[in-house]
């Protein structure tokens, strides 16, 4: 207090003796701790050339934060060098907090903080103080200004921000391992006195860690924890500030420390001798037991393998481990006997996968302990002495022939005996039979090998003792071949012989097959019929190798004498008993060229000339065609010359009448339509059946009505067009339509010169001209013909 005191004195003579004049005031901080000493001088108003002496200006303020009294807290006092102290002079406060927070006494410039102030919430406050004439309320001084800074006070203890905290270390790490850092936070200003400096320290946890009491850094203090000992520690941490010295604030957290696993542990069996039972009838590949090493560490330090030691009875067991358990599962790997052996005995070693090489002096990481299996005699069913039976018979065998047998027994130690049927799912048919005691199997049909030549199906064999329990094995019969089909030829053969065959020639090779199952080496012989071979005309050669050929035995054959030849050839097998056919050949007579190529096989060949050639028959047969086309020709013309010369008559009137109904042509259009389709007047009367198209059915003519006598021919084609029209009939598309009507009722009759009265002299066709343009062509026509001379028609 009182080094503050006199360092507050001493400023306070410096700057108001003259020795320091700052041009522009900068915050400082004071020591001061009297209330009653904090005043700022505001400078009056100086001519510039006039030098006087400045007074103690100090433009900051301190107050105390938290400030609990009765009456507000003093915080310092505003004075003008123009303040005589006549009460002439007002002064303001204005900026940070004026009015609300902090008030001035306007006679005597004093300022009170009028609440509890918090360093934390706000640090500094900055104001304006104004020094006023009273009476002119004029500024007598420029507006000068100040801060009042809050000072701090040690009301915040240190707080953890990030706790509690979560750390992990391995377990038998050395002393001294780093484990965690932890950090307080400290609201106080940091910048004044030991408020915001902090110690740490260990309340709970020792002797295992330690604290670093400015870093934070926690460590261990012990060597070898083990975390199959001891896994989780909370350790509980203190911060202190004023640098832990006694009135200081503090906060603590914890700290929950996990030591992690390492492989320091090897496996172990609880116990040296492991007994398992097993029934004798366990399948291959079961799990027949389980067996399992202890090994305190976790996760994969504490994954395990097992391995059976080679010795007594290891070949028959195998064992592999379950990754969820750790434990040892043996399994069977051949069938067990009871009969044969009863119990087997071998040791399995447990080892750890993964070694840690920092613990290996501590021992091997493996365990033994022996295994002891007894078995177990169970009931079981019968065992046949084959797993497969085959057999073998004759087709036609006799029924009721035994073929074989089968045998089953009972190993178990009370021996039943076996009684034995066949499985009727195997065969349904039931073509064989078997005895129930003596296991014998005979013929029950019948066999025949070209319809079935194998049999597969199954015997059950069962105990009486136990009936359920039941064997299965499988019987094979093969049916054996008996000769009893002849040799026949393989295939119909087509044999021709050319007439100028030679003798010795050998026209055809046949080969023989038999339905029967030929059994290696087998011979198929072959000859001559005895009936054929008193004068033959062809033999048979045996290569003996199963294929004959067919000889010519003449010079040469005639088609005209006789075409076809018989040829009886027997083929005779070398089974037992011995089996023959006789097999017709057809042999035609066929002509051939120089070479022996066949030419003509044909019977309409005999009668043809002697030496006349297919090309040459082939020419005359061209001949003859053109010829016919030639007549052909000539007639068609002729009949073409002679039906143009009457279509050229001028007796003919019809070839000069143009029909014009169609719609595209135009009156040039002469050649839309024929124009034979006109008809002949005689035939009015008919049925007015439509010709220009083929009705699908008859339909009943339309009743016309009567015409009246010379009635105007267009009336009557109006009349015609609209039945027409509206006839159901009639195609959705231009056609010529006749009507087989010329107009007998018009005024000028017919037009045509059939059946007429009247000579071409005696008409006059000048009317035409005035049934307009489409009657124009007509006209023209009709009326040139009266400028020809009829003298010279003939």
């Amino acid at each position: 207090m009182l080094t503050r005191n006199c360092l507050s004195l001493l400023l306070w003579v410096l700057f108001d003796g003259g020795l320091l004049t700052p041009l522009q005031p900068q915050p400082q901080q004071t020591l001061a701790t009297e209330p009653r000493e904090n005043v700022i001088h505001l400078p009056g108003q100086r001519s510039h050339f006039q030098r006087v002496k400045r007074g103690w200006v100090w433009n900051q303020f301190f107050v105390l934060e938290e400030y609990v009294g009765s009456e507000p807290q003093y915080v310092g006092k505003l004075h003008s060098d123009l303040d005589k102290g006549e009460g002439t002079v007002k002064y303001t406060l204005s900026g940070d907090g004026a009015g609300t927070v902090f008030t001035i006494d306007e006679t005597t410039g004093d300022i009170h903080a009028i609440r509890s102030l918090d360093r934390e919430e706000k640090p500094f406050y900055t104001l304006r103080a104004q020094a006023v004439d009273i009476e002119t309320r004029k500024p007598l001084e420029p507006e000068s200004e100040f801060i009042i800074k809050v000072q701090d006070i040690n009301d915040n203890e240190p707080k953890f921000l990030d706790g509690p905290y979560v750390a992990t270390v391995p377990e038998m790490s050395p002393v001294g391992a780093y484990v965690l850092q932890v950090k307080a936070t400290d609201a106080d200003d940091p910048t004044y006195g030991n408020s915001a400096r902090v110690v740490y320290s260990i309340l709970q946890g020792q002797p295992y860690f330690s604290i670093d009491p400015k870093t934070g850094v926690i460590r261990t203090a012990l060597p070898n924890m083990d975390r199959e000992v001891k896994e989780q520690y909370q350790v509980l941490i203190q911060a202190k500030d004023m640098g832990g010295q006694l009135g200081g604030l503090a906060g603590t957290t914890i700290v929950n420390i996990t030591l992690t696993d390492v492989n320091d542990n090897p496996p172990r069996f609880p116990k040296s001798i492991f007994h398992l039972k097993v029934p004798e009838s366990s399948p291959i590949g079961s799990a027949i037991g389980r067996i399992r090493a202890v090994d305190p560490d976790f996760g994969q330090n504490a994954e395990i393998e097992y391995n059976i030691v080679p010795g007594d009875g290891g070949n028959l067991f195998d064992i592999v481990t379950d990754e969820d358990t750790q434990e040892g599962v043996i399994k069977l790997k051949k069938p067990l006997d009871f009969e044969t052996k009863k119990a087997y005995t071998f040791k399995v070693e447990a080892s750890n996968l993964h070694l840690d090489h920092r613990f290996h002096s501590a021992g091997p990481f493996k365990d033994t302990a022996t295994v002891k299996i007894s078995v177990l005699d169970v009931d079981e069913p019968p065992v046949f002495s084959k797993p497969l039976y085959t057999m073998e018979v004759y087709e036609d065998t006799p029924v009721g022939t035994i073929i074989g047998a089968v045998t089953a027994q009972d190993l178990d130690v009370g021996s039943s005996a076996v009684r034995y049927f066949i499985d009727w799912k195997s065969d349904g048919d039931s073509y064989f039979t078997i005895d129930g005691n003596e296991g014998t199997i005979a013929t029950n049909e019948l066999l025949d090998r070209e319809s079935t030549a194998q049999y597969n199906f199954s015997i059950i064999a069962s105990k009486v003792s136990n009936p359920l329990l039941t064997s299965k094995v499988n019987i094979l019969i093969n049916v054996l071949d008996v000769n009893e089909f002849p040799p026949e030829i393989s295939v119909p053969y087509e044999t021709a012989v050319c007439e100028n065959a030679k003798p010795g020639q050998i026209i055809q090779i046949v080969s023989a097959a038999d339905r029967d199952l030929s059994p290696a080496g087998q011979q198929f012989s072959f000859r001559l019929s005895p009936e054929a071979a008193i004068k033959p005309n062809f033999t048979v050669r045996d290569f003996r190798n199963n294929t004959a050929g067919i000889e010519t035995r003449r010079n040469g054959y005639s088609r005209r004498q006789q075409e076809l030849y018989f040829l009886p050839v027997v083929i005779e097998d070398s089974s037992y008993p011995v089996q023959s056919s006789t097999n017709t050949m057809t042999i035609r007579v066929c002509r051939c060229d120089s070479d022996g190529t066949i030419l003509s096989c044909n019977v309409e060949a005999i009668f043809l000339p002697v030496g006349l050639s297919t090309g040459a028959l082939i020419a005359i047969l061209l001949c003859i065609v053109i010829l016919l086309a030639i007549v052909v020709l000539y007639v068609a013309l002729r009949r073409q010359k002679k039906k143009d010369t009457l279509m050229t008559s001028k007796e003919d009137i019809r070839d000069n009448v143009i029909h014009y109904d169609d719609e595209g042509g135009g009156e040039e259009d002469t050649q839309a339509f024929d124009i034979g389709a006109l008809r002949n007047p005689k035939v009015i009367e008919e049925n007015k059946i439509r010709r220009d198209i083929k009705p699908d059915s008859l339909c009943l003519p339309r009743q016309r009505p009567p015409m009246e006598d010379n009635t105007d021919i267009r009336d009557f084609i109006h009349q015609r067009l609209q039945e027409n029209d509206v006839d159901p009939t009639a195609p959705p598309y231009d056609s010529l339509a006749t009507y087989a009507y010329e107009g007998s009722g018009s005024v000028a009759e017919s037009l045509s010169s059939i059946d007429s009265l009247t000579t071409e002299a005696d008409q006059d066709y000048d009317y035409l001209t005035d049934w307009g343009p489409r009657f124009k062509v007509l006209a023209d026509m009709f009326g040139e013909e009266e400028s020809y001379n009829p003298d010279k028609v003939t």
